[in-house]
């Protein structure tokens, strides 16, 4: 079992940072590739970056160039940068682990096993 609990969030202007964190505990950390998922209001809950445990990467296009997903093994925590925040990247932003071992850095939402409880970003125009 593995519990996730992310940190960070908050409001901002347009054009803001923010740095998102989120804490692991239970199994070793360094054997799950880990994610983070938002879901705004309405809408279905959306891919936005992937680590695997090997620090490999993936982003989605709207975030690309502007978020940055990074691990700190030691600390089991993953780290989510934003930054040039627009309106649209309003959503509440979950952290997520995959399966132990999984090679891949995934970007649906079912090559996740745990999830945490999300933590609110607001970007005002």
């Amino acid at each position: 079992q593995v519990q996730l609990i992310e940190s960070g969030g908050g409001l901002v202007q347009a054009g803001d940072s923010l740095r998102l964190s989120c804490a692991a505990s239970g199994r070793i950390f360094s054997t799950y590739g880990m994610g983070w998922f938002r879901q705004a209001p309405g809408k279905e809950r959306e891919f936005v970056a992937a680590i695997s445990r090997r620090s490999t990467t993936e982003y989605a296009d709207s975030v690309k160039g502007r978020f940055t997903i990074s691990r700190d093994n030691a600390k089991s925590t993953v780290y989510l940068e934003m930054n040039s925040l627009k309106p649209e990247d309003t959503a509440v932003y979950y952290c997520a682990a995959q399966r132990p071992w999984t090679v891949a850095a995934g970007t649906k939402i079912d090559e996740y096993e745990y999830w945490g409880q999300g933590t609110q970003v607001t970007v005002s125009s």
